[in-house]
């Protein structure tokens, strides 16, 4: 589930992204409303968390772009207009939901993970599979009633893979939708967490390699 964080005040958006990195939840940073069209326009993210009143491009034009353009995208509007008319407003720009400043950290990551689940086919909160259990909200992962425990790059694969419900994720997927911007393409960061996964996930091994398209999460082998 990656993220994009459109703030202009930056000590906020790094404590904002610095929350939800920490909550297993990727993100990168826009300090204006241009750069938030051009990072949209090559990055194909889940939910955007959008300050209405920006520099050089307004939110609602950039909310207005993100609904005629990615209509999977959510966005959440955070803002310190908080009063009536205002939320009523940024709904009428095509907010999906709107949290007023100042905010509480754990009411902003279940509104983003609620959105999450929006952005695709409907997921129950809690993802079970060949006997591994996961519960984003607590960020806990039991196999076979065993708490494994997972760093915060092997929690966000293992979420993808589940997710999938056995069907092949590509390592370029995976590299999109668990790291940031800043990741580079051309190493095998993949590669290695998905070996420290299994390793963490412990054996018979569940997550299986499809050679020359990616991996999946299927029965033991």
């Amino acid at each position: 589930m990656r993220t994009l964080i459109v703030e202009d005040e930056a000590y906020l958006a790094d404590a904002i992204r610095t929350g939800l990195r920490r909550a297993s939840v990727p993100a990168d940073i826009a300090p204006d409303g241009q750069t938030a069209l051009e990072l949209l326009a090559v990055n194909d993210y889940d939910i955007v968390l959008l300050d209405r009143d920006l520099p050089l491009v307004h939110g609602d034009e950039v909310c207005a772009w993100i609904t005629a353009n990615r209509p999977g995208c959510r966005v959440l509007m955070l803002t310190a207009a908080g009063g009536l008319d205002e939320k009523v407003e940024g709904f009428e720009a095509g907010a999906d939901d709107y949290l007023a400043k100042p905010f509480e950290f754990p009411e902003l990551v279940a509104r983003v993970r609620a959105l999450g689940r929006r952005t695709g086919p409907a997921h129950p909160p809690t993802l079970e599979a060949f006997g591994v259990r996961l519960d984003p909200f607590r960020r806990e992962v039991y196999r076979d009633g065993r708490l494994v425990r997972l760093t915060n790059k092997e929690f966000s694969v293992l979420h993808l893979l589940l997710r999938s419900e056995g069907g092949v994720v590509s390592a370029e997927t995976l590299l999109e939708k668990a790291w940031d911007i800043n990741a580079d393409p051309f190493t095998n960061t993949v590669r290695v967490t998905i070996s420290t996964l299994r390793k963490g996930l412990g054996r018979p091994r569940l997550v299986h390699t499809v050679p020359g398209v990616g991996y999946r999460i299927g029965p033991p082998e």
